[in-house]
């Protein structure tokens, strides 16, 4: 179990900030690995990935980059520079980190992540920040920024929803949920990152930083003592740009904000995720969730300290009922939290792992 040792002045100081870096090295990772979580991924892979793998047939060298980049259990550290979290900078402002990586220090980053030699002829090449940085703006220019309003608009609402439920239940609540599963406060200034069997890490100086993104992926990632960064995914933020479809029938049922929340329920959600997909107030989502329940259409459980909600059979007859689906369809199950840098700063990691 990897764990990072806060100091208390320095959650204190924590701040939540957006970066299109970060979103583009999920979507590239996503893209690399070529798995989605949830159909509106899906979707996005079917757009995006046959250009992807054009792109890299033509250029071998840095189809080999990538793989070795994104390593099994930890990034290259130059592929996850850590935000800097004074303001927000452009992608172009914050590709720059990549691409002024030293090239010597950019082979010794990736025998990390590959846990190995660096094969020929990524060890000769002088040009690996340079290269990494293309492959990042091609994803950025053809995959992100086309939809990178919306993705904004889901990541801010995000953060609405994490600093609402921080607000509520304090930093406990507020990490538990970043990655139920995965992530966890530990209680003692401990803050578990992932489940990898890491040596604890001393956050107790500088600047700590969550970073949202919307593909499904998710890592940590330092620069020296100076900052420490909790790349997360959102829950459902690649879903179909206005959310499910909520069935006329059903909304006429039972009121269309209290349908969309159930039509959202197919996986488990906590009450922060579901203000932050459907745009609606706390308070609402708490009113349509307690109607919900007391009808039997939902259920509530526990992971670690979050408090998740999703279709009972009576919910999931009814909602598959309405969109025309048969009542025995299996409700799909909740998609994994990954762990982003691998150890390489991501993994929970370090300045560049996972």
């Amino acid at each position: 179990m990897g764990w990072w040792q806060i100091g208390t002045d320095t959650l204190a100081a924590s701040s939540f900030v957006l970066s299109p870096l970060a979103e583009t090295v999920a979507s590239l990772k996503t893209l690399h690995s070529a798995a989605s979580a949830h159909p509106g991924e899906r979707a996005w892979l079917a757009r995006h990935l046959p250009a992807y793998r054009e792109r890299l047939a033509a250029e071998p060298l840095d189809a080999l980059l990538v793989r070795a980049a994104i390593g099994p259990t930890w990034n290259a550290d130059f592929l996850t520079p850590t935000p800097l979290g004074d303001r927000e900078r452009s992608f172009e402002e914050e590709v720059e980190a990549v691409r002024s990586a030293e090239p010597a220090d950019a082979v010794d980053q990736l025998a990390v992540a590959v846990g190995g030699p660096v094969p020929e002829p990524l060890r000769s090449a002088r040009d690996l920040p340079d290269r990494l940085a293309g492959v990042l703006g091609w994803v950025w220019r053809e995959t992100v920024l086309p939809d990178w309003a919306r993705r904004r608009r889901v990541l801010e609402a995000d953060v609405t929803a994490r600093t609402a439920l921080l607000s509520r239940g304090g930093w406990a609540a507020a990490l538990d949920e970043l990655c139920p599963g995965k992530m966890r406060w530990l209680g003692d200034g401990r803050l578990q990152v992932n489940t990898r069997d890491y040596p604890p890490r001393s956050v107790d100086r500088g600047r700590l930083l969550f970073v949202p993104v919307t593909p499904s992926n998710g890592w940590v990632s330092w620069e020296g003592t100076e900052r420490y960064a909790v790349v997360y995914a959102c829950a459902g933020a690649l879903a179909d740009a206005a959310g499910p479809t909520v069935p006329e029938a059903l909304g006429a049922l039972l009121g269309t904000a209290r349908a969309g929340v159930l039509v959202r329920l197919g996986t488990p959600l906590s009450t922060s995720q579901l203000v932050a997909l459907t745009g609606q107030g706390l308070g609402s989502v708490g009113r349509h969730l307690k109607v919900l329940l007391d009808a039997g259409l939902v259920r509530r459980g526990r992971s670690g300290r979050s408090v998740l909600y999703e279709w009972t059979a009576a919910g999931a007859v009814l909602v598959r009922a309405q969109e025309g689906r048969g009542p025995r369809e299996r409700v799909r199950p909740p998609p994994r939290c990954s762990s982003g840098r691998g150890p390489s700063h991501g993994s929970v990691i370090r300045p560049g792992g996972p």
